[in-house]
């Protein structure tokens, strides 16, 4: 099977790339399998059986792997080869913690800097959650919701930041999907973002902070419990 059938355009369009088209592609192949768990945690991976496996060069697929590796989805240690990364609860937990206090900490910001543009992107990825959320595909849900919390983070323009955020919220996905119930409530995970827009609409710094503070500690609604007190700030 060629990479260029295995992960569809639109998905492939939706992750930004930062790397050659077709690299790009084997990158978002492989993160979705990652994330979904197709290749699970620890899973040993060769540059020769992914590029037989993916009709490919190797050199495609060390870049692939290299963006994988920047991004945390696998380890390549010298002498060991590549594996897939761990996913244990302890760092899902410093991940939620820190995303936390990155996407809450600067809403004053956010607030000050938010124009139509942003309302509109918003509500544009909300509807493309519920659509994924609709045909049952979780991944393109995933890469929606990241987009949503990544686009409202730009506002704040801090982007040395951002790449903190956006390494949070993969992770934070792939625990949650690795950890959750079958048959998952994927249209409620949509419809959550819908009040961090209406406070958004209103002004309402206050109310945004606690609603999206709210939202991120309880995204483990849906998955295992990684607070310590199973209550929120």
């Amino acid at each position: 099977m060629a990479v260029e059938s295995f992960s569809s355009a639109s998905v492939t369009e939706l992750v930004p790339r930062q790397s050659s088209r077709r690299s790009h592609r084997l990158f978002v192949a492989l993160q979705k399998e990652i994330v979904l768990g197709v290749l699970p945690p620890e899973k040993a991976l060769t540059e020769l059986d992914l590029a037989q496996r993916f009709q490919c060069s190797q050199g495609t697929v060390r870049e692939a792997l290299m963006q994988l590796n920047e991004e945390g989805l696998v380890k390549r240690l010298p002498n060991r080869g590549t594996h897939v990364a761990p996913c244990n609860a302890d760092d899902a937990r410093a991940l939620l913690q820190l995303r936390r206090e990155v996407e809450c900490s600067h809403l004053d910001r956010v607030m000050a800097r938010a124009d139509a543009a942003l309302h509109d992107d918003l509500h544009d990825l909300l509807n493309a959650m519920r659509n994924a959320a609709r045909d049952r595909d979780e991944y393109l849900l995933s890469v929606h919701d990241r987009a949503f919390h990544t686009r409202l983070f730009e506002a704040a323009d801090l982007p040395l930041v951002a790449p903190i955020l956006t390494r949070c919220l993969i992770h934070n996905h792939r625990y949650k999907i690795l950890n959750s119930q079958p048959n998952r409530a994927l249209e409620e995970t949509a419809e959550r973002h819908v009040p961090i827009l209406g406070a958004l609409e209103a002004r309402d710094v206050a109310k945004l902070h606690d609603l999206l503070s709210h939202h991120i500690s309880t995204i483990v609604d849906f998955g295992p419990d990684l607070t310590d007190s199973g209550t929120t700030e």
